[in-house]
């Protein structure tokens, strides 16, 4: 196995706007997540997150420490929160193994020294988003499935933005110190993302896009809604947005996509929102 990371750094939103399409895809993008049997990270210094991506395919993967964390084990002093995209695997967890069906997600607490991650077919591997995050104390590992989530239907098909958002990892449903991650799944015709949308600059956050057609793209939305730039995106990227910047996009096709929130509380509803002839 191997674990390849990079490292980013906060971004002024007064810099950003000088950006170009290459400098904006540099900070905020992450293009590759899924690599056979590969854990690859990216450590953002916003809210310190970690976003990343495993593929277990011929064999185990463990989940290490990289060096920014100048730390014993990966989950010294953090917690960590997976979403399965891909086929039915396992996360073992201190020995204790977790079955891990697509589309359900798994909670992982401070001091857990020994994870890693499996697939039950190497024909079919499981693909395990990730998002990390600092923690001030233990939270139990839990599960987490379908059926747990809390559920809510938003949208309409008039506005091209029906969708059903399910709630995996926030307060309602699982302890954490500051994580939060859920699933986004828009219907047929359904294109556009967190529309109206909003800013909230209380926490940062990190989407990831999947079920995307291999052909067709995403147009990922951020900046101060004043000043608002376009980062396109295929199948099984993410992005990364800062407490000062809206998060929306439009697809080229309906998709699903992961969000994931590190920062000053975790109300999901604490949100700044901002109209649509709001932005410029």
């Amino acid at each position: 196995m191997t674990t390849a990371y990079d490292e980013r750094f906060a971004s002024h939103p007064r810099d950003y706007v000088s950006y170009d399409t290459e400098r904006l895809r540099e900070e905020f993008l992450i293009p590759v997540l899924f690599e056979a049997d590969t854990l690859r990270l990216t450590y953002t210094h916003v809210d310190r997150m970690i976003v990343g991506g495993v593929m277990p395919q011929q064999q185990s993967v463990a989940l290490e420490a990289i060096a920014p964390l100048k730390a014993e084990f990966f989950l010294e002093r953090r917690e960590l929160g997976a979403i399965n995209i891909g086929g039915a695997g396992t996360v073992e967890v201190d020995g204790e193994v977790y079955e891990i069906a697509p589309k359900e997600a798994l909670y992982v607490g401070r001091g857990a020294q020994e994870v890693k991650f499996s697939s039950n077919s190497s024909a079919e591997p499981a693909k395990f988003y990730l998002n990390s995050t600092p923690a001030h104390r233990h939270c139990p590992t839990r599960k987490v499935g379908q059926e747990d989530a809390n559920v809510l239907e938003l949208g309409s098909g008039n506005t091209c933005n029906q969708r059903v958002i399910r709630q995996l990892l926030v307060k309602e449903v699982v302890e954490t110190c500051q994580l939060q991650m859920g699933m986004t799944e828009l219907a047929p015709g359904s294109v556009w993302n967190t529309m109206p949308c909003h800013t909230h600059s209380r926490r940062m956050e990190a989407y990831m896009y999947f079920n995307l057609p291999e052909d067709q793209a995403v147009c990922h939305f951020m900046g101060p809604p004043q000043q608002t730039r376009s980062i396109w995106m295929a199948n099984e990227q993410a992005v990364i947005s800062p407490t000062w910047s809206l998060h929306s996009g439009v697809g080229t096709s309906n998709y699903t996509f992961i969000w994931g929130m590190a920062g000053e509380n975790l109300d999901y509803t604490d949100m700044d929102h901002v109209q649509p002839y709001q932005l410029r």
